[in-house]
């Protein structure tokens, strides 16, 4: 059984309110940089035959992504591009569960959640936290599995390259804000847990399907409550009306539809924590014992160009960051590792949590080369150069199998 409650809210009705022009940190760039997602959107089930993406989804640009099933597309490498924001109809989307209804969306501003294991605990509605506080950061979105379809013992789950990520702007308000309000933690809480709104299929048990994950109590420094992606509000899509987000840690720690979030003694018993998300040795089974996909590692990879070039002076781009830990730099290889440059970052430096694009200009004559890039953190941890084999494929960082081909004629 669960160590904390589970708060019932009735389903939101009624229009959407304004969007919250406030901000306690300012983008560079302005909010034309910033592309919009719009509100609409239907169960991931209501995919149409023939269609190129699922209904719920049907406002992003098919052309940028790769629909692996109806709650999973992935952002083709050629169009992450060159800024530091991923544009919302671009940035992938992974859904343990079916998406909601979209009728959570009518009245977004009476969402509520609930605030467990505080001083003084209650339910409360998004109304209610864009009256507390508003700030915006920018962080990498990751799923777990970004890289598994590099694992040669063919791990289960969608074979992501490296399209399972983007960069991207959340506003909302910080955690520790509502929780300040409301008295501060209780004695004893050594975990932040999130449960998200997903509806569970009549015959099973919640437990075993529910998304509920629990997170170290560190998180809460960084942890928010958020209503806002790229100045747009949060799509059903990416977990509308309200998500838990915490700015580097891997994506299924960022609870969509967020019904409740409480301090807890210990981990959740549902089963996306106690065996899912647990690395572990190929062919052996989950356990709470194992490490947890919590906090993310550096990482970096190519991303133009990525088959063919012409002799002479050419640029090579990517994407590099340093997960949990500020990004220090980055380094580029034509040769597969043997030899290595520095790259240069492009654009602003929008914290800790973002990622960097880099280029490298060099003169390539005709032949065949190996593109690879490796990262170093603020804390002076490069990125490796092989993975680490476990069951399900989590965390892929390797430079080596990142690594692209490159023919210049």
């Amino acid at each position: 059984m669960s160590e904390f409650p589970h708060h019932q809210a009735e389903t939101p009705s009624g229009a959407a309110g304004p969007l919250n022009p406030e901000r306690r940190q300012l983008l560079l760039g302005g909010a034309g940089l910033l592309a919009g997602a719009g509100l609409v959107g239907l169960s991931p089930r209501a995919w149409a035959q023939g269609s190129p993406l699922p209904d719920y989804v049907g406002w992003k640009n098919a052309d940028a992504l790769i629909v692996h099933s109806a709650n999973t597309l992935e952002t083709k490498r050629d169009a992450i591009g060159r800024g530091v924001l991923t544009p919302s109809d671009q940035l992938f989307v992974r859904n343990n569960l079916p998406a909601p209804d979209a009728g959570i969306m009518q009245d977004i501003e009476g969402w509520e959640v609930n605030i467990a294991g505080v001083n003084h605990p209650r339910a409360i509605t998004l109304a209610e936290l864009k009256r507390i506080g508003v700030e915006t950061v920018v962080s990498v979105l990751q799923c777990s599995g970004n890289g598994r379809a590099f694992f040669p013992h063919g791990a289960s789950g969608t074979p992501w390259t490296t399209g399972a990520a983007g960069c991207v702007a959340w506003t909302g308000v910080p955690l520790r804000e509502v929780v300040r309000e409301l008295g501060g933690v209780a004695e004893g809480m050594n975990y932040l847990t999130g449960t998200g709104g997903e509806t569970i299929p009549a015959g099973l048990d919640p437990k075993t399907v529910m998304v509920e994950r629990s997170v170290p109590l560190a998180a809460l420094e960084q942890a928010m409550l958020v209503w806002e992606m790229n100045d747009e509000p949060l799509s059903l899509a990416h977990g509308g009306p309200v998500r838990l987000v915490i700015p580097g840690y891997y994506g299924v720690n960022n609870v969509k539809y967020v019904r409740q979030v409480a301090f807890t003694a210990g981990q959740t018993d549902a089963a996306i924590q106690a065996t899912g998300y647990r690395v572990r040795e190929v062919g052996v089974s989950g356990s709470p014992d194992q490490p947890s996909m919590w906090e993310m590692p550096v990482k970096s990879w190519v991303t133009s160009p990525l088959a063919s070039a012409s002799p002479g002076r050419t640029l090579i781009y990517g994407v590099a960051f340093g997960g949990v830990h500020g990004l220090a730099g980055v380094e580029v290889s034509v040769d597969g590792g043997s030899r290595w440059a520095e790259a240069r970052f492009l654009g602003p430096d929008l914290g800790r949590f973002a990622w960097r694009p880099f280029v490298l200009a060099t003169e390539l004559a005709p032949g065949e080369y190996r593109l690879v890039s490796r990262a170093t953190d603020d804390q002076g941890q490069v990125q490796p150069e092989e993975r680490v084999d476990n069951e399900r494929g989590y965390g892929h960082n390797g430079w080596k199998d990142h690594g692209v081909t490159l023919t210049v004629a």
